[in-house]
């Protein structure tokens, strides 16, 4: 299903193409939707982690369809910002490409455990990635279910 799919660094002249995936797959979610167009300042994707080299990218034919960011928390853990992909390509093997990339990159850089709190809708998704719930945060519209996984346990096909 995601043959074809090319991941790599996110690059600054990505940034419309990463708003435009972002917005785009913030709304599909018919759950969050009233909510996010009641506070549009939340639809915003800044991309502070592309300058940084902390987003990466999913692309079929030029055209980018997915994107992951990570940053490093205050517990020196590997926290997943974002993880969205083009409602078009849902349920592509997308998702998944982006979270073996982010953990191959985790695992160069040390870290043995991802983290990430995730939107209730997502829990599915990322229970069948392997990420174990291991409590809640508040958010602004409300808790939601964290998750972690151990780097060291995840296959990721390379």
């Amino acid at each position: 299903m995601s043959e074809g799919v090319v991941i790599r660094t996110a690059r600054p002249t990505d940034l419309p193409d990463l708003q435009r995936v972002y917005r785009e797959a913030s709304l599909s979610n018919a759950g969050d939707r009233d909510n996010l167009l009641t506070h549009p300042e939340f639809l915003v994707f800044a991309g502070s982690g592309v300058a940084a080299g902390r987003t990466t990218a999913a692309v079929v034919d030029d055209r980018l369809v997915g994107f992951a960011s990570v940053a490093e928390s205050d517990t020196g853990q590997l926290e997943l910002e974002d993880l969205f992909v083009d409602p078009e390509w849902h349920r592509r093997g997308i998702a998944r490409l982006l979270v073996a990339e982010v953990v191959r990159t985790a695992r160069r850089n040390g870290f043995r455990t991802l983290v990430v709190t995730g939107n209730p809708d997502a829990k599915a998704f990322y229970l069948a990635a392997g990420f174990v719930e291991f409590g809640e945060e508040a958010t602004h519209f409300g808790p939601a279910p964290r998750f972690r996984l151990d780097t060291a346990d995840v296959g990721t096909g390379s």
